[in-house]
């Protein structure tokens, strides 16, 4: 099988929509129930990567540790809590987190805007992670949304809790690929959507995600950085999964 070459960075600005340098747009999600097995996965990419996506499952099993060996290997970390409470506590955990070293961290828009409003003062503290609100989740449709009382669709949902999160103070935002062109043009130039739900081009399961792309099609659609799992993870080759992704957001640049 020919293997996919990965594409040399070159230093873009990290504000920009479409962000120029392939290796600065790939999140590889670290979906797993321990550090080592995290770290084997780490091993495998072979420099395919330069962002990692430290979530709950990993977090809450190897805690801070996992985030510094990440750290001393020189990756970048996208820490993703998903923090939803009471603003104070929000606040509070926003300022622990800036001990850690990762570089983003998530909350949930749907907390309203004085949770965001307070995340977003804490997040003001040295060293704090920048902060993306999350919008709708991409395992949600509309009847899903209908079912917790959100009459509206997806749609008009993340575009309403996007411009929430503005007005809060936050300026990143996690949306699925179906929304990130309203998102990026109702939010412009200056905003970080970070986007999951991706699949890459051809054949393959849309696992539990139901709003979801081709990383080709989220760049094009203005998407700053993307996030993939499981079809890196569950590869047979990650390393070359990855590099085929890095050629994907390349092409649409």
């Amino acid at each position: 099988m020919e293997t996919a070459t990965p594409v040399q960075p070159a230093p873009a600005d990290a504000t920009v929509p479409f962000r120029r340098d392939p290796l600065g747009c790939l999140i590889v999600a670290l979906d797993f129930p321990s550090a080592d097995a995290a770290m084997h996965l780490v091993d495998q990419l072979q420099g395919t990567c330069r962002w990692f996506k430290v979530g709950m499952e990993l977090y809450y099993a190897a805690g801070d540790a996992v985030i510094q060996r990440l750290l001393d290997r020189g990756f970048e970390v996208f820490l993703d809590l998903k923090l939803h409470d009471i603003p104070n506590t929000v606040a509070g955990a926003v300022r622990s987190v800036a001990g850690t070293g990762a570089s983003l961290l998530t909350i949930h828009a749907a907390g309203g805007e004085q949770m965001m409003r307070a995340a977003a003062q804490a997040a003001t503290a040295p060293n704090a992670p920048e902060l993306l609100a999350i919008t709708v989740l991409t395992s949600m449709d509309a009847a899903e949304l209908n079912a917790v009382g959100v009459a509206d669709t997806p749609a008009a949902q993340v575009l309403r809790l996007a411009r929430l999160a503005r007005a809060a103070g936050v300026n990143g935002l996690v949306c699925s690929p179906e929304e990130v062109a309203a998102v990026r043009e109702a939010m412009g130039a200056g905003a970080r959507l970070v986007v999951p739900g991706i699949r890459p081009a051809g054949p393959g399961k849309p696992d539990d995600q139901r709003r979801i792309a081709t990383p080709g099609e989220a760049i094009a659609r203005g998407a700053s950085m993307l996030v993939v799992g499981r079809p890196i993870t569950l590869a047979a080759d990650p390393a070359n999964a990855a590099a085929a992704i890095l050629n994907e957001i390349d092409a649409a640049n």
